[in-house]
């Protein structure tokens, strides 16, 4: 066994670049941070060599080529924040649920929840260090490889997400089975979202413990849903997942800021600014002067440019990326695209939008 996985989630490097966790909390910083959903991915093709012939889990399941795909395009681009290589749908597994994921279809359960008395089949207490240890060592490797240059992010999916991934069987445009679950099973639908709650919250306490310095939360799932649904049966979640991490984490003395990202929830943006997450991320159909003025400072914001703007010359992702900033203010704020990169995505495209955010932000500050 490698010396790596005996390396103790402490005595961890200092850390160099704290810019992503000052914007996170609204402090002042010296230029905007930058990193990128899926910044770890095919659109490199150090990525693809690492990942040619290897089952995807089984690449999540390994913390030393975690770390490694973690770490690849921070030796690209000068990101002010890393996100942990792994995937949502490790929660489903740890609740022993079968996840594979099929080439040419993604995700893909071959059995899903068809009827309530089909959450009979999920483990009712889940040993989360057991089942999810390894992205917990993945963490702590990553933290001491990172020798501090920039922050670690942990991440999971949201309950509602994970539980339309369980019923659909895999992604879906309608997402109709799930959503009939909601409207016929309203009870079972709560009773399998409080179960992920408490899964989510131990696994995201465990991935602090390990090391991570910000927790993101995608509800990736978001906008399949109406203001009233998205009301009953995501908000509670998100606050109560919120809530009882910053509840634990205050009784040890930590506090690590959390990041909420509802896709095409605009409709939910006051609610979300008041859940406890000091950070909400953005997609690319909001207006960024709209959110800024409908979430009132209460929160900083994070986003969004539209993934697809990478795919113009750089001269003109420079000028979207000015107006991006122009439009959020630099203050409170953390550049990002409102999804993440497609693998088909030119990596010097990604580099430009990066440097983009650094040289325009810097100006901007200077002439405060």
């Amino acid at each position: 066994m490698s010396k790596d996985f005996r390396i103790l989630p402490k005595d961890f490097p200092q850390l160099q670049n704290d810019t992503f966790l000052r914007a996170a909390r609204g402090q002042q910083t010296e230029h905007v941070p930058v990193w990128c959903m899926r910044q770890a991915g095919r659109y490199l093709p150090e990525f693809r060599e690492s990942r040619a012939g290897k089952d995807f889990f089984d690449t999540c399941r390994s913390p030393e080529a975690c770390c490694e795909l973690t770490l690849q395009p921070l030796r690209r681009f000068p990101f002010d924040a890393a996100i942990i290589f792994s995937d949502i749908l490790v929660v489903p597994q740890a609740m022993g649920m079968d996840v594979q994921m099929v080439a040419g279809k993604g995700p893909t359960f071959p059995e899903p929840l068809k009827e309530p008395e089909d959450l009979q089949r999920l483990r009712v207490k889940v040993d989360v260090d057991k089942e999810l240890g390894y992205v917990f060592k993945a963490i702590t490797l990553t933290r001491h490889k990172l020798e501090g240059k920039v922050p670690l992010i942990g991440f999971t999916g949201a309950p509602w997400t994970l539980m339309s991934y369980m019923i659909e069987g895999g992604g879906s445009t309608t997402h109709s089975k799930a959503k009939r679950w909601l409207y016929r099973h309203p009870e079972a639908s709560h009773m399998l979202l409080k179960m992920l709650t408490d899964v989510i919250v131990e696994y995201l306490l465990g991935q602090v413990t390990a090391g991570a310095q910000a927790l993101q939360v995608f509800e990736s799932h978001a906008g399949i849903l109406g203001p009233v649904e998205f009301k009953e049966f995501c908000l509670p979640y998100l606050r109560d997942i919120a809530r009882r991490v910053k509840d634990k984490l205050k009784e040890a003395g930590q506090d690590i800021p959390m990041i909420a990202f509802a896709k095409d929830a605009h409709y939910a943006l006051e609610d979300l600014s008041q859940s406890h997450y000091e950070v909400v991320g953005l997609d690319w159909t909001i207006d960024p002067r709209s959110a800024r003025e409908r979430t009132g400072g209460k929160v900083s914001l994070q986003g969004n440019m539209d993934p697809c703007a990478l795919y113009a010359p750089k001269e003109r992702i420079s000028e979207k990326v000015k107006k991006m900033l122009e439009g959020f203010g630099t203050r409170g704020y953390i550049a990002n695209l409102g999804h993440g990169l497609y693998p088909d995505m030119d990596p010097e495209n990604v580099g430009a939008f990066v440097e983009a955010v650094h040289h325009h932000s810097k100006q901007m500050i200077k002439q405060m």
